[in-house]
């Protein structure tokens, strides 16, 4: 019989994962949890919070001066709107409002009077308020539109009435007691500055860009005009060539009873010249 081989018995082993230590596992649980107790303790300390404390106060001076440049630009803007985009004649009847009972008693005359209720129906006329085309930044700094509106001088702005083809125009307005030379009488050159200003108003249409300059003005005062008192301006263009006009007109006073007729108190007569820059001043200054 051949000899018999004998195979060692095959052993088994049995893969199980290795235990760690408890130990082994604490340390490695303190070793994990540090970098989070160190960033704790970094962000709590004295530098970090001075970190903080300083871009808060950034953000605050970043919005404060934002806040600040928007106020003070808004003047401009609000000017620049309106030079773009000024209110337009029928606008500007709406846009004045009495700061006291004297001036709302002016309004309400005015309104209210025959010769404005006339000049409302005649539908040539265009009525407006010119003044208040003026950006309210720059009336400060304009005469008639500014200095010479309020109590105690023109305590209203003027309503105004100007024929569409600049044929004719009519303001009226009231003249107060601050307004005086002598005692009691408006001063000349205020009646010559709202003949001067009437009379190229009149003429404006006209005119190349509607912008008219002064070349010529001649006034003859014919009676005192009485403080506080309510005056009519009427004038008229008499002949146009190019970029000149002549025009006539004179100041009277306004009726204020039944049957009672106006007195002339000065006429006036005077040439206006577009200046050749009209173009470009129509776009920079409003025309009022």
């Amino acid at each position: 019989m051949p000899p018999r081989l004998s195979l060692p018995a095959a052993r088994c082993r049995i893969l199980t994962t290795p235990r760690t230590p408890r130990t082994l596992r604490t340390t490695s649980a303190r070793s994990l949890s540090a970098p989070t107790a160190s960033a704790a303790s970094v962000a709590n300390s004295p530098i970090s919070s001075r970190v903080r404390r300083g871009v808060s106060l950034g953000l605050r001076a970043l919005l404060f001066a934002s806040v600040g440049f928007i106020m003070a630009t808004a003047p401009a803007y609000q000017s620049a709107t309106a030079i773009v985009s000024p209110p337009s004649d029928a606008d500007t009847l709406s846009m004045f409002s009495p700061a006291d009972d004297d001036a709302l008693a002016k309004e309400e005359f005015i309104d209210s009077h025959p010769l404005t209720k006339s000049l409302r129906e005649n539908p040539d006329f265009i009525e407006a308020r010119p003044h208040m085309k003026i950006p309210p930044s720059w009336r400060k700094h304009n005469l008639t539109g500014g200095t010479l509106i309020g109590p105690g001088k023109v305590a209203v702005p003027p309503f105004s009435w100007t024929e569409k083809n600049g044929k004719e125009f009519v303001q009226i307005s009231h003249v107060g007691t601050d307004l005086c030379g002598h005692m009691g009488i408006i001063h000349g050159g205020f009646l010559a500055t709202i003949l001067d200003e009437g009379l190229g108003r009149c003429c404006f249409p006209v005119l190349p860009f509607n912008i008219g300059m002064t070349a010529k003005l001649e006034i003859n005062y014919k009676a005192p005009a009485m403080a506080d008192q309510y005056l009519v301006m009427r004038a008229r263009t008499v002949k146009v060539e190019g970029r000149k006009a002549w025009v006539e007109g004179h100041i009277e006073t306004l009726p204020t009873k039944e049957g009672e007729e106006p007195t002339i108190l000065a006429t006036g007569s005077a040439l206006y010249v577009s200046p050749k820059q009209a173009a470009t001043m129509a776009k920079i200054y409003p025309v009022t």
